[in-house]
């Protein structure tokens, strides 16, 4: 835990925000005490719903690595993760993660991803966007591909 890498992540949203560039969110990713990447958030400058700083952060840091997973890393976050990035990190099987402000502090700020967890709750059919399930056997194939494929790189 590195009280410099933290601040860094800090100083990385608060430029993203003084700069135009994006929202009050910046992440990196440590190895071995040496920053791989670093993420801010371009949502709006990129009209990408998923580039979140986390996201942003793992997709450099694992080009920069050369693999898939950040096996030995550390995230540093300014803010508690949302369910997406969450769900990222978990993919990507960081050692640690730390972050500053909490979910409370975001959505204080207009941040708010509390219905993203309620929505969760709910079954597809009834969610705000609905999902309907269509051709599940036919996909089915694929998985069955997958698991005869000699060739794969399991993740």
């Amino acid at each position: 835990m590195s009280e410099e890498f933290m601040r860094r992540a800090i100083a990385l949203a608060l430029l993203n925000v003084r700069s135009g560039q994006g929202g009050p969110f910046a992440a990196l990713v440590v190895k071995d005490g040496r920053i791989i990447a670093e993420g801010v958030n371009s949502v709006t400058v990129t009209n990408d719903p998923t580039a979140h700083a986390e996201v942003v952060a793992i997709r450099a840091a694992c080009r920069a690595l050369g693999g898939f997973q950040l096996d030995g890393c550390e995230l540093y976050t300014s803010c508690e993760p949302c369910p997406m990035c969450l769900g990222a990190i978990y993919w990507a099987r960081p050692a640690r993660v730390f972050y500053a402000a909490t979910a409370q502090d975001a959505a204080a700020a207009g941040f708010d991803d509390a219905f993203i967890y309620d929505e969760l709750k709910h079954p597809p059919e009834g969610r705000r966007i609905p999902m309907r399930q269509m051709l599940s056997s036919e996909s089915l194939a694929v998985f069955a591909a997958w698991r005869e494929q000699s060739e794969k790189k399991p993740y």
